[in-house]
């Protein structure tokens, strides 16, 4: 069973092809984040490195988010387009699951943070387990104060991963129990896509390619600027007066 793994939920995109022999070959590239021109190609080029052709991919798996708006809209697409083409299922996957995956040799709770700019932070905190980690908390939108106080109320030691743990790196850094990781935990990657995604696949976790849809956690930031600047707010609640 082949697996093609697409990642482009935050700043980097990439992807991968592997199986039960393991990752065959990836591509990752976080230059300007033109993630709609880079991953076509990227996926091209992984296939020619593996020596595999499309038609013999089983298994699409795909970063669902949360994270940034247009690098999801993209993933996405193309994994549902794939798919569909293909015929063949979809495995979609977290990429705070996906962060946190690489960091499960160590002993702390895991902080999985993806930065959602405009001064907020996409987060999920894990505990490791035999072979992987264990969500313990649902992913949410936050800013780096209200983590890093949620962080701090925990009383555990935590490790930070991310590009928002990067990016806030002095806010989480005032914890004494808190360390951030600076090396190569910084996005999620299609490598973790594809293993995590094969376990998965041997069980037959997939959904079709129309089930497949990405998580925001909040409105795209266009819309939100849109909004702002027209000075909209939400319509009241209709009342049996007012109908």
């Amino acid at each position: 069973m082949l697996i093609l793994g697409l990642e482009s939920a935050t700043a980097q995109v990439g992807c991968a092809v592997g199986g039960h022999e393991g990752v065959l070959a990836s591509a990752h590239s976080s230059r300007h984040r033109r993630h709609a021109e880079s991953l076509v190609p990227s996926i091209e080029f992984v296939c020619r490195q593996a020596r595999v052709a499309l038609t013999e991919i089983s298994v699409i798996a795909v970063d669902i988010g949360p994270g940034l708006f247009t690098g999801l809209r993209v993933g996405v697409a193309t994994a549902k387009a794939l798919a569909h083409a293909l015929r063949v299922p979809v495995i979609p996957t977290s990429s705070l699951d996906l962060l946190a995956f690489p960091a499960r040799f160590t002993d702390r709770v895991i902080a999985a943070v993806v930065d959602a700019r405009r001064g907020e932070l996409f987060s999920a905190l894990y505990r490791p387990v035999p072979g992987g980690v264990a969500r313990i908390t649902e992913p949410r939108v936050s800013t780096p104060d209200d983590l890093r106080a949620e962080l701090h109320a925990l009383g555990v030691a935590v490790l930070v991963v991310g590009d928002g743990a990067l990016r806030y790196a002095e806010t989480f850094r005032e914890l004494l129990e808190v360390e951030v990781c600076t090396h190569g935990l910084d996005h999620p990657s299609a490598r973790d896509l594809v293993l995590l995604a094969h376990h998965r696949a041997l069980r037959e976790e997939w959904v079709q390619s129309w089930e497949v849809t990405p998580t925001y956690l909040r409105k795209p930031d266009a819309e939100i600027g849109w909004a702002t600047r027209a000075g909209l707010t939400a319509p009241p609640t209709p009342t049996a007066e007012s109908a």
